[in-house]
């Protein structure tokens, strides 16, 4: 009788440190480093109880059984943290598949982790004063709902800020049916964003350490107006503006300059006028069908009217600036006791600084007029009184 083979035993998993599970749960934050996943691994995903669901997978095999085994790195890195990975079942279980070999090679896994701790070191070297409150402002604009989402919007702040919450503070009426026709949609959104200002966007102010806020705003113009008034410069935020293409949140490295001109009225009037012809034109005619023909329209505008013309965080600047130079001299031809009657036609980035640049206690009462194809023309919304 021949001599009975005895089959070798599979290599035993080595222990790993202490020390180095420590460096593994801190370099990967407490989240799975595969590719696109970044699951929470200390708890259940259900019930949300504490739990730990990690699981350290190897690189490099640390047996001749394993994936990816090399008879000259697999000893000598079998405990390294260089080549260890914390990931969840799922993930695991799918580079450990000897025939996702080809998917999943070494140098793969490798990009992947440096990847993964290299993001975590970026955001927890985060200083306070690079944190910043992502607010959200939607309301319907006609027959289409608002799509803003936090998830949509976070990464337009980064790397100039980061967000402070894993949510947004989100202000506006969900699910409203009204459409924005008729004194009740106005009068019912005006006064709940007020309300909805208050509670959530001051009391942050008074009680939050991060004091810049990153503002997302979708909602028709007179509305943005208002958000931006109460802002006002009180606040220490940026505007975004949403980009058709590439459809994007994030502000575009975009040199050319945007040329605003402030036109002047042709006649003195009983009433004044402000239209911003940004991203369409405005005839006068259809300012005084709305409030009358003994009028005095003044305007600022671009050469070329687009929806899509703003790109830059300078070219917002430059607006700015131009707003408060119309401002001023709206005041000092026709008085501060004016009432003045604005006409928008602009992006809502631009609708929103209006409103800030304005000054409660120096400027003018405002009176916004929003076009609507259903009525058919301009038509009196919301007013904006001085302190």
């Amino acid at each position: 009788m021949g001599k009975k083979v005895t089959k070798a035993k599979p290599k035993p998993r080595p222990a790993i440190p202490n020390d180095v599970k420590t460096q593994l749960w801190t370099f990967s934050a407490g989240r799975c480093q595969f590719d696109n996943c970044n699951k929470p691994l200390w708890r259940h995903d259900v019930t949300m109880d504490a739990m730990n669901k990690s699981y350290i997978a190897h690189i490099y095999a640390y047996s001749p059984e394993g994936p990816r085994y090399d008879k000259l790195i697999s000893p000598k890195l079998e405990k390294d943290f260089s080549n260890l990975m914390l990931v969840c079942d799922e993930c695991h279980r799918l580079f450990d598949d000897k025939s996702r070999l080809d998917d999943y090679s070494a140098e793969r896994l490798i990009q992947m982790k440096k990847e993964h701790e290299e993001r975590i070191q970026l955001l927890t070297d985060i200083k306070p004063e690079k944190k910043s409150h992502i607010v959200l402002f939607g309301a319907k604009i006609g027959q289409h709902a608002t799509p803003l989402n936090y998830l949509n919007v976070r990464n337009a702040i980064i790397p100039e800020y980061y967000p402070f919450d894993s949510k947004a503070i989100e202000l506006g009426i969900k699910n409203v049916s009204l459409e924005d026709v008729g004194e009740n949609y106005w009068t019912m959104q005006e006064e709940n964003l007020t309300a909805s200002f208050a509670d959530k966007l001051k009391y942050v102010k008074e009680h939050s350490l991060t004091q810049h806020y990153s503002i997302f705003a979708l909602a028709p113009q007179p509305l943005l107006i208002k958000l931006g008034v109460l802002l006002n410069d009180i606040y220490r935020a940026e505007v975004y503006q949403l980009h058709r293409e590439p459809s994007t949140w994030k502000w575009q490295e975009e040199e050319t300059e945007i040329n605003y001109v402030l036109i002047n009225p042709e006649k003195q009037a009983k009433r004044i006028a402000l239209k911003f012809e940004l991203s369409a034109t405005i005839t006068d005619d259809r300012i005084t069908s709305a409030i009358g023909e003994d009028t005095a329209i003044w305007s600022i505008k671009i050469d070329v009217p687009d929806n899509d013309y703003l790109r830059s965080k300078n070219q917002l600047r430059d607006f700015r600036k131009i707003v408060r130079k119309a401002f001023d001299q709206i005041k000092a031809t026709h008085g501060q006791q004016t009432v003045l009657n604005i006409f928008p036609a602009m992006p809502v980035a631009t609708a929103v600084e209006l409103g800030r640049v304005w000054m409660p206690k120096a400027d003018m009462q405002m009176v916004i007029y929003d076009q609507n194809h259903k009525l058919n023309g301009f038509f009196k919304t919301i007013e904006i009184k001085p302190n």
